[in-house]
């Protein structure tokens, strides 16, 4: 006879295996295609479709944002080369929100993890909110919150990029290195990330298979009106990458824990952290800091508040 232990052991094993080869494949895919974007859309050619002035590129700063597999970290150097190279303001701050939750990385994991429903209505929110905080805050004139010294920020954009194939190569051999290019750079990264996904999955089957239903359902189920507000804050000091959070939340998820809490604890922790929050006071001064958290804990729980009662 297995005991509840045993059986509690076994669906933590099979959740952990599960998730651990869905995950791995997802992430070497997303993460391949997008390296075949870049290599057509470089950081540079980014750059310059955002300097315009003409309030057509606050959309195109949301789908940059949204093929760029940035962190809420790693989106800061880049933020800084688009002040260099005279980028408007708005569309600047529409990239800033809506690279890190927008990312393919985020996006299939949503999609594989909760369905393609749930993918469009976060995918929804997450641009819309965006492109309005970036059209607003433009409009109100909070580019002046920009610390002048930041525009002399170091570019770590421009670096020039490497080849691996001299002059003298043939065409074929030159195609053949761009793809292996990619590739290194896919597993690169996959090395990279492998802890925190791994991190991520083995809490999350840990939560799945041991912690009581009971308990997740009485803090953060629809009935506890305070889940979603607590959600949405607890995930800003959670430095938590989204090959963490997503299984995580999805093993919160299966033992109750309401959808819109799940929504703002993914925004929360995925559209901010306190260390991106040190790193943006490099660039902005103290108003528009308060500012950028105000946008991100808004569009926390209102997608949460607007989920729970579509849905």
């Amino acid at each position: 006879m297995i005991n509840i232990t045993q059986q509690m052991l076994i669906e933590t094993l099979n959740m952990f295996a599960f998730l651990a080869v869905e995950l791995t494949v997802l992430f070497l895919v997303i993460s391949y295609f997008v390296g075949i974007l870049q290599e057509y859309i470089p950081p540079s050619k980014i750059r310059t479709i955002l300097s315009g002035k003409n309030g057509k590129g606050y959309i195109v700063a949301g789908l940059l944002g949204a093929i760029t597999p940035f962190c809420s970290c790693s989106t800061i150097p880049f933020l800084k080369g688009l002040l260099r190279a005279n980028a408007g303001f708005g569309p600047m701050m529409v990239f800033l929100f809506a690279s890190p939750l927008l990312n393919p990385i985020i996006i299939g994991l949503f999609a594989v993890t909760f369905g393609l429903k749930v993918t469009a209505f976060y995918f929804a929110i997450a641009m819309g909110v965006s492109v309005i905080a970036g059209f607003t805050l433009e409009k109100l004139g909070f580019d002046k919150y920009v610390k002048p010294e930041a525009n002399f920020a170091a570019d770590v954009t421009n670096a020039p990029e490497k080849t691996t194939c001299g002059s003298s190569c043939g065409g074929k051999t030159k195609q053949v290195s761009k793809w292996r290019k990619i590739w290194n750079s896919t597993w690169s990264d996959f090395k990279k990330v492998l802890p925190y996904l791994i991190g991520g999955i083995a809490l999350g089957s840990m939560i799945y298979g041991f912690m009581p239903t009971e308990f997740v359902v009485s803090v953060a189920s629809e009935n506890n009106p305070f889940a979603i507000p607590i959600a949405a804050v607890i995930g800003i000091p959670l430095y938590i990458r989204a090959e963490a959070i997503i299984p995580l939340s999805a093993a919160l998820a299966a033992k109750g824990m309401s959808l819109g809490a799940v929504m703002a604890l993914i925004i929360g922790s995925a559209g901010a952290s306190l260390t991106e929050v040190i790193l943006l006071k490099s660039i902005f001064k103290n108003q528009m800091i308060v500012a950028f958290l105000f946008v991100i804990l808004s569009m926390a729980m209102g997608a949460g508040f607007l989920y729970q009662s579509i849905f």
